[in-house]
């Protein structure tokens, strides 16, 4: 096939970031018998396993940097993309290649023509991304593969590898209506990935999933490090000037006290993140990886990962963020107020329908001036700019501007900002990656 045949073929298949999937529509038979007749790529390569709520794609990237500084040629799948659906594969920080990925979704459509009768049915958007990146990394020859979870973890296609490490991030209500409305119960789907013996670094705090978290950990005697339990972490804000930003350190602190470390990421949850990251190397360590001090710092103070909470303009300041629940709401709002001078801040906003998008506006409503509310052009989950002032709380006062589109939504907010103000454009990656091209996001 052609690039864009093999677009057209893969983006033909029912897609879940769309349209919510149903509980009974996800299931791993197909993927694994997908896999089976593409050579089982996933046996042939050394797998760290990442899902959680928030964190799992900024501690997927963190690790990559520091596997990268090692001198590891390493493998990154993550979801969804900001700008081009390439960046879902990527070996050392480049994304697949036109012609690459189109020979990759060819010889996948091969496959699941041949077995259409094992298969049982035909694969989704996420299991033919699934395929191809594994397929891809084996054929990159990775040394290491940092494989992120779409959505959930024990149903979701990436969970048919078995990783030498599993990491699960944070965990804080998303996805409800699928993965259940109780911390214990989301943590159960996330604790999915964890495989029988191999070990288990959590990043969640909260009482409710660790316990399960835990459960999960001695029943299938998956040796475990947590934070907050065997590691710990000291943040030192970042604070951005007008004329550039003075990084935020992190002092970590596990068997061993590790130095303060620079990281290129804002907020104090990277912080938390960036702990996550140490225990995983510590592990690895112990396995045999050789991961010196000096990769480990030089990694977290290189990692790119854009549009979490990224400077992209001066004068006035633009912020770019992929917040899109509760948890994630409440990490911008500090890092604002943390790492920013006191100033005037309009935001632009646009969501999913499946989010809490009341709840999210109750975080942030009391920090801005005026709201620009739109709908991304991208993805049919957006909700209408009228229904998300609805949503607003009414004693907030906000000014709001209802917008078609987001390229209108930021041209309005720029007309209204003054040189020492703010613009921060949050909501949902798919608002982010409409928008960044049309940003200078150069720190």
């Amino acid at each position: 096939m052609t690039y864009e045949e093999a677009l057209a073929y893969w983006y033909g298949h029912v897609n879940f970031e769309q349209s919510a999937p149903l509980a009974d529509e996800m299931k791993l038979e197909r993927m694994r018998a997908l896999l089976r007749l593409l050579g089982s790529p996933e046996r042939r390569l050394r797998i760290v396993h990442v899902a959680g709520s928030k964190g799992k794609g900024s501690v997927s990237a963190t690790l990559a940097s520091v596997f990268r500084q090692a001198g590891y040629r390493t493998g990154m799948f993550t979801s969804p993309h900001l700008g081009r659906v390439e960046e879902r594969f990527q070996v050392d920080g480049a994304p697949v290649g036109e012609g690459e990925l189109a020979t990759l979704l060819t010889d996948v459509r091969a496959a699941v023509e041949r077995g259409q009768e094992v298969l049982g049915g035909p694969p989704t958007f996420f299991e033919v991304a699934t395929a191809v990146g594994l397929l891809h990394f084996v054929r990159r020859r990775a040394d290491a593969v940092l494989l992120e979870v779409g959505l959930g973890g024990r149903l979701d296609s990436t969970n048919v590898c078995r990783p030498v490490l599993s990491v699960i991030t944070s965990i804080s209500f998303d996805h409800v209506g699928l993965l259940g409305d109780r911390l214990a119960s989301i943590a159960r789907e996330k604790a999915g990935i964890v495989k029988r013996g191999r070990p288990v670094v959590s990043g969640a705090t909260a009482p409710e999933a660790r316990a399960v978290i835990e459960e999960v950990c001695r029943d299938r005697h998956a040796p475990l490090r947590q934070l907050d339990v065997d590691l710990s972490y000291r943040y030192e804000p970042g604070t951005v000037t007008p004329t550039g930003m003075v990084r935020p350190r992190v002092a970590v602190e596990t068997e061993r006290l590790w130095p303060p470390l620079e990281l290129n990421l804002l907020g104090e949850h990277q912080g938390a993140n960036a702990a996550v990251v140490i225990a995983c190397v510590e592990q690895l360590r112990e396995l045999g990886w050789h991961l010196p001090d000096g990769a480990v710092e030089a990694g977290l103070r290189t990692v790119d990962w854009p549009a979490r909470l990224e400077v992209c303009g001066r004068r006035p300041t633009i912020l770019l963020d992929c917040a899109h629940n509760v948890a994630s709401a409440v990490a911008l709002a500090d890092t604002v107020c943390a790492s920013f001078p006191p100033q005037r801040r309009l935001l632009v906003f646009a969501a999913s329908g499946d989010k809490d998008v009341a709840g999210m506006f109750r975080v942030l409503a009391p920090h801005f001036a005026h709201a620009f509310l739109t709908r991304y052009t991208t993805n049919l989950r957006g909700v209408p700019p009228e229904h998300l002032a609805d949503l607003l709380p009414a004693e907030a006062g906000l000014g709001v501007t209802l917008c078609a589109t987001p390229a209108q939504a930021l041209a309005e907010a720029k007309a209204r900002a003054g040189p020492e103000d703010m613009i921060c454009i949050a909501g949902s990656v798919f608002l982010a990656g409409e928008l960044r091209p049309l940003l200078d996001c150069a720190k």
